[in-house]
């Protein structure tokens, strides 16, 4: 995982307790929910597209005489 993608889950983890507790002292918002949800998405999205990536440049094959 690369430094980005570990923050926003930080970042998703630490919404996901904010609202925990906003529900728990004031109570449920629709919205809220619906906030962190979307967030979880992009997280989830996030963490599979960096993994889906490759870790560095492709190597290219040394040169060398072409098979017929």
């Amino acid at each position: 995982m690369s430094g980005s993608t570990k923050t926003m889950t930080v970042l998703t983890c630490a919404a996901l307790v904010l609202t925990t507790a906003y529900t728990v002292a004031l109570g449920s918002s629709g919205w809220l929910w619906f906030a962190w949800i979307v967030l979880g998405v992009a997280t989830i999205g996030l963490a599979a597209s960096d993994g889906a990536a490759p870790s560095g440049p492709r190597r290219r094959p040394p040169p060398g005489p072409s098979r017929p």
